[in-house]
């Protein structure tokens, strides 16, 4: 890795446009300050690297968020020095598959992706970096060094179904990472290029299969604690298809990749 490494953030968006400008318009924020510190003593865009590109990845969206995207100022050379924004369309097919597309076409040293609401606050950002610093791939979590977990916020079913989620997920797949659904992610470019190259799962699924394979291939993780916020509007919604889907997607990982 270079000394000077590049940063890429990778943001899959699925009909956002209600929610993608105002999530850009934070992220862009915090990366123009610059500073050591941000708001509430996180830390500030000044410990990420100089070199920064935001990808968006449209995947399919039947509403205007590609447009939003390619209208802002940061898309058409306007943003803060060294910083970048692009855009990346694809056919509708899940958020595994979007990004997997836009981890693939990141050419950075060190490719974060996030969740397109910004459920992650961006001061979050400097948390991953640094842990890639000694790991291929670090892990953002929502339960605290203290056991205390942010989901607490999400309503009671959202609770229960998680919980079962990761009882199946720790049993089959997984092992002892308690939170495989934090849409917060962060890897070196060789080990982001070998795992989603490998990926098979693009339902909700796919990040389970992720930390399957980077820890059947010997890829050093990083459980990394992070401040989260429930931001309400999203489209999944519970029904026995997904479920099904869930559970077959679960079952079929150590298959896929048993060679």
């Amino acid at each position: 890795m270079s000394t000077d490494p590049r940063l890429a953030i990778v943001l899959p968006a699925y009909d956002e446009a209600e929610r993608i400008g105002p999530a850009l318009d934070e992220l862009f924020g915090y990366l123009r300050r610059r500073g050591e510190q941000a708001r509430d003593g996180a830390p500030g865009a000044a410990r990420l690297p100089d070199t920064i590109e935001v990808l968006v990845v449209d995947d399919g969206s039947t509403d205007a968020t590609g447009e939003i995207v390619e209208a802002r100022p940061e898309a058409n050379g306007l943003g803060p020095d060294g910083t970048t924004l692009r855009l990346l369309r694809v056919p509708h097919g899940g958020k595994g598959a979007a990004v997997r597309v836009g981890m693939l076409a990141a050419s950075a040293e060190l490719i974060v992706f996030a969740d397109a609401d910004m459920a992650t606050p961006p001061d979050q950002l400097p948390l991953l970096v640094a842990a890639l610093a000694d790991h291929d791939v670090s892990l953002g979590s929502r339960i605290q060094a203290d056991g205390s977990d942010m989901r607490a916020s999400q309503p009671g079913y959202r609770r229960f179904l998680g919980k079962a989620f990761h009882l199946l997920a720790s049993v089959w797949v997984v092992g002892p990472v308690r939170d495989t659904q934090c849409g917060f992610k962060g890897f070196t470019r060789a080990a982001a290029h070998d795992l989603f190259a490998r990926q098979r799962i693009t339902s909700i699924v796919f990040d389970v299969e992720l930390i399957y394979l980077a820890r059947r291939r010997g890829y050093r993780l990083a459980i990394v604690p992070i401040r989260w916020y429930d931001r309400r509007g999203s489209r999944m919604r519970a029904r026995p298809s997904l479920a099904l889907r869930v559970a077959w997607d679960l079952f079929r990982i150590p298959l896929i990749h048993r060679r």
